[in-house]
């Protein structure tokens, strides 16, 4: 086995969120306290909202949003078959069933010209993913779920600092973020919730801390869905750092899309302004010269890491087994197609120009 010299992903931790660590181990204070309160604050400000509220991942995130917007059994959440499971998984955890919608070709994206038609009057919300660090269409969106009364759940797990027309994504509808070991910006496990609804802000501090408002006193149920204060001390330094990062994954990005667009069968990825490139997606394509799957295995050889995301779309898993008669025909060619390459800022000019040769000689064969 070839050990990679160019990973596919790879969290960026300095000796300042060491020392950040180390400062919360010395206090005694671990669990949830004044970090968490801190890095509350500095990722509102940062997002442009009222409010932010940590929990321990993305999933947790989603899960509450949709608990204190009362989803339950009988509702439907209208999302895309074409991102990681969870974004599903939430809306069935509260008893509630999601409804797909099929993607733009292009984007890979929710497409919002589609939504409408997936209406019934038992849909309470629109669940987006800004994929990849690609902000959706939102505004679209926005106009339609005002038309129809609907809540907006943005899935902006993969999206951080990720603008559209200039307003950061989690703004717009009700926001959440995960920062996973291998998201733009990490904590290593941990999530947060953007909105500027303060009656809600209120109620999911309650979801998140199993129901109570202070300490033994339970007014309703619920989880324990709480950041530590060892996880926001690495996410206050890490958001210093994300502006930096933003602009690494894109400078690599563009030259990445320079030296691949020009090769028969691939598919470099949209951009726009506010991307913020989570993943660099391409598309393997019948007109390239090896299989998807060969393709790997040769990058692998070269120790050039790369990753199918996602390979299964969320209709076609065994544990949709009520949704597998279901056809999204953008959807199910694009995961038979996708392939992300490192983006990330340690991916030097070197790694670059070693992936753009690789790809080179092997489209030649």
């Amino acid at each position: 086995m070839v050990s990679m010299t160019i990973p596919i992903a790879k969290p960026l931790i300095g000796e300042e969120e060491k020392r950040a660590v180390l400062e919360v181990l010395s206090s005694g204070m671990l669990a949830q306290g004044e970090k968490v309160a801190a890095f509350e604050k500095a990722f509102a400000d940062f997002i442009g909202v009222k409010h932010a509220i940590a929990t321990s991942n993305g999933t947790t995130a989603l899960h509450a949003v949709l608990v204190g917007l009362g989803i339950g059994a009988g509702d439907e959440v209208i999302t895309s078959p074409f991102s990681f499971i969870a974004t599903a998984n939430v809306i069935k955890m509260c008893g509630a069933m999601p409804v797909f919608v099929d993607v733009d070709k292009t984007t890979m994206n929710i497409d919002p010209h589609l939504i409408e038609a997936k209406i019934t009057p038992q849909t309470k919300a629109i669940m987006p993913v800004h994929l990849f660090g690609l902000p959706v269409e939102i505004d679209m969106i926005m106009a339609i779920a005002e038309k129809h009364h609907l809540h907006v759940v943005e899935d902006a797990c993969q999206a951080h600092g990720a603008e559209w027309n200039g307003q950061k994504v989690g703004s717009f509808g009700i926001g959440c973020f995960s920062f996973y070991g291998t998201k733009n910006m990490t904590t290593g496990e941990g999530g947060m919730i953007t909105t500027d609804d303060n009656a809600l802000a209120v109620k999911l501090r309650k979801i998140i801390s199993h129901g109570s408002e202070r300490k033994y006193v339970h007014s309703s149920l619920g989880y324990n869905y709480r950041m530590t204060d060892l996880a926001a001390a690495i996410g206050l330094e890490q958001l210093k750092k994300l502006g930096r990062f933003t602009t690494a994954r894109r400078e690599n990005a563009k030259q990445l899309t320079a030296r691949l667009s020009t090769i028969n069968g691939i598919i470099t990825p949209s951009v726009t302004d506010g991307h913020v490139f989570h993943q660099y997606t391409i598309r393997i394509t019948e007109d390239f010269s090896l299989k998807r799957d060969r393709l790997i295995e040769e990058l692998q050889t070269r120790g050039i890491g790369s990753a199918v995301f996602y390979p299964i779309p969320i209709h076609r898993q065994e544990a949709y087994s009520s949704h597998q008669h279901l056809s999204f025909p953008f959807t199910e060619k694009i995961a038979r197609e996708v392939l992300s390459l490192p983006v990330h800022p340690a991916v030097t000019q070197q790694d670059i120009n070693l992936i753009g040769n690789v790809f080179l000689e092997l489209s030649q064969r």
